[in-house]
């Protein structure tokens, strides 16, 4: 889930690791599966590949659930689903814009689940290119601060010559963002400084935000919550902007 608030970025990725994490277990296979059918499963000559094993790893994936997947996916192993990547554009409480990212072997099956946790959490479908333009797809690099003393500076030093954009501190981690084409070389310049990171991916960066209150804010999270919760779904990216007030109110509610 992506959006602007440290508050509900760090609560949101705890809610994966604490209560969803069979949820999140099975995301991050089918993102390694697709990897290594995509590129082929040699982790040194895909990148794409070796980033969703990273991340599967950060997330105490089994390292034999790990190798299975790849071997599915490579076709060394009989089993691997047709998985098909399926954007959806919607409108959230308040006017917030979101895309639904689904990788699904059944289509239908996607469509429906999406579409009934819409209208069940006051979100309504959008046409094709109505939504998405309010996005710009982005290379993110998430670093994590726990365990070390890394400053915003550190990072960015590590990064600049290597295509990074910008960093920015999100509470828990640090976020650096480039062109997709660049996430390759911003990736391998933070491995030549010494610096871990927990994730690397291509994904969608809002360009345009919305600010909301603290109802506004308690609907679209609940949306999220209810769009998380499909089978279907792999990420939800929405372009909500939660001041450090309106954070706190809702921690108190």
């Amino acid at each position: 889930m992506s959006g602007h608030s440290k508050w509900a970025t760090t609560k949101h990725k705890k809610a994966v690791v604490d209560s969803r994490r069979a949820k999140s277990f099975a995301r991050l296979i089918k993102n390694i599966e697709v990897a290594a059918r995509t590129g082929g499963g040699d982790v040194a000559g895909n990148p794409t590949l070796f980033d969703a094993i990273q991340k599967a790893k950060k997330t105490s994936v089994p390292a034999d659930n790990i190798e299975r997947a790849v071997k599915r996916g490579s076709g060394a192993e009989a089993g691997g689903a047709d998985w098909q990547t399926i954007m959806y554009e919607a409108y959230g409480p308040q006017g917030v814009a979101l895309l639904v990212e689904c990788l699904t072997d059944n289509k239908n099956r996607a469509a429906m689940e999406v579409r009934t946790a819409m209208t069940r959490n006051g979100g309504t479908m959008a046409d094709p290119g109505s939504v998405a333009y309010m996005f710009t797809r982005k290379g993110v690099v998430v670093v994590g601060k726990e365990g070390t003393d890394l400053t915003e500076d550190d990072v960015l030093l590590a990064v600049l010559e290597a295509g990074a954009e910008e960093v920015t501190d999100q509470g828990d981690t640090f976020e650096v963002v480039c062109e997709p084409t660049d996430l390759l070389a911003v990736r391998e310049a933070l491995q030549g400084a010494g610096i871990d990171y927990d994730s690397a991916d291509a994904t969608f960066v809002p360009s345009v935000q919305v600010p909301l209150d603290a109802d506004g804010a308690a609907k679209v999270f609940k949306l999220i919550d209810a769009l998380d919760d499909c089978d279907d779904v792999q990420n939800v990216i929405a372009n909500y902007d939660v001041s450090d007030e309106v954070a706190a109110a809702l921690e108190d509610a």
